[in-house]
């Protein structure tokens, strides 16, 4: 079964559907990409996607083996572009946990978890992540 639609609505806009929500997500080409930047472009969402992906597991992880929770905890998404071709480069990643008490166990859990999620492991290895965290 598929997993999405994409539907190019014009304007250098797509529209995705989540088969299984019904859930949508609009994208604009960027403004330095002939767009006007007024949505995810599809590489902020590759990048965004990094993070998601870190967060989601770190909370699988937190849940399974009955770690200190991250409820609250933010990541910074930075993207860098490069050109010929252009591609996304870099993704920085600066991940800052609420001040719980994590143990030093449940940090490296944590950051390894960071560096081995399925979007990590997907990426090419040419893209640099970049990955920061704030305890």
């Amino acid at each position: 079964m598929a997993t999405s639609l994409v539907k190019y609505i014009g304007g250098l806009r797509t529209e995705a559907t989540h088969i299984q929500s019904n859930t949508k997500i609009i994208t604009d080409a960027p403004l330095d990409n002939h767009g006007k930047g007024e949505a995810f472009s599809p590489t902020d969402l590759m990048a965004t996607s990094l993070a998601n992906c870190m967060l989601t597991i770190m909370g699988i992880k937190a849940n399974t083996e009955g770690m200190t929770g991250i409820d609250g905890t933010i990541a910074e998404v930075t993207k860098v572009m490069a050109s010929d071709p252009r591609r996304v480069s870099e993704i920085h990643i600066h991940l800052k946990f609420p001040k719980n008490k994590y143990t030093e166990k449940e940090k490296k859990i944590y950051e390894n978890v960071a560096h081995t999620c399925p979007v990590a492991k997907s990426l090419h290895p040419d893209l640099k992540q970049v990955i920061t965290i704030e305890w």
